[in-house]
């Protein structure tokens, strides 16, 4: 489809998403659902992209949350939920095999931090400002916020800042664990590209296999957890790229991975 709401470029195995409604802080409105939506599912099949790279236009915010312009008319519950279901873009999100690198900077707020969550990996400007706070509209979150938060930060934590609706800066995100990273503003999509661009040159394959035995197996029990993790290990050992890994260590040269 043709995009408005968001751009999105591919070079050298890397794909950037860059929601771009500027003037309203990179709010999400349908439109950028839908698009969103869209290119995570098409980047489910992409053979070309081995990272994800998802940022915000301008300097002001990564997303500020949903457009509360489309809250003021009344809706009806299960015509709501059955539109959120059409436009799940963090479901597409999580089917997707590469890893995902949030670039925040500025504002990540409500659903702007869900987006951030539903990332593998979070590096943020030390201007950043991130919160869920939808409680402060008389809603929860509703794009998987309260179970993504929980989950890094912890369930006092994540529920301090559910039910205040209270905004963190960066610094305070890093210590809880909600950011893996903090650099200046102006670094924060360099720095994101640069941890892309080294991430793009693994074997693809095997980004793809640590993501799923990461990510699986966190919903499983240990045991499980193990022989996913083995079973991934085991199908690695069959690809051209493993014996090109070991040939290239052993001349003292850089592997030239290809993905098979």
């Amino acid at each position: 489809m043709a995009y408005e709401a968001i751009r999105y470029e591919l070079a050298d195995g890397i794909a950037t998403i860059t929601l771009n409604r500027p003037a309203v802080h990179n709010a999400m409105n349908e439109r950028m659902r839908e698009e969103l939506t869209a290119c995570f599912g098409e980047l489910v099949r992409s053979e070309d992209a081995r990272v994800v790279v998802v940022t915000g236009t301008g300097e002001r915010a990564f997303s500020a949350g949903a457009d509360i312009r489309e809250f003021v008319a009344s809706q009806v519950p299960v015509k709501f939920r059955d539109g959120r279901r059409r436009v799940d873009f963090r479901a597409a999100m999580d089917r997707c095999p590469q890893p995902i690198i949030a670039a925040i900077r500025g504002f990540a707020l409500g659903g702007g931090l869900e987006l951030a969550l539903a990332c593998d990996i979070r590096i943020a400007g030390e201007d950043s400002q991130l919160g869920l706070t939808e409680v402060n509209l008389a809603i929860i979150p509703g794009g998987g916020g309260t179970q993504r938060l929980p989950r890094l930060v912890g369930r006092g934590k994540a529920l301090e800042m559910i039910l205040t609706g209270a905004r963190i800066d960066a610094r305070e995100a890093l210590r809880i664990g909600l950011v893996e990273r903090v650099v200046p503003a102006t670094e924060v999509l360099s720095s994101a590209q640069a941890l892309a661009r080294a991430l793009a040159e693994k074997a693809p394959v095997a980004l793809r296999y640590a993501k799923e035995a990461v990510v699986k197996g966190l919903g499983l029990p240990l045991e499980d957890g193990l022989r996913l993790e083995n079973d991934l290990a085991t199908l690695l050992r069959t690809t051209d790229d493993r014996i090109e890994g070991a040939k290239a260590f052993l001349e003292k040269r850089k592997p030239r991975f290809t993905g098979q």
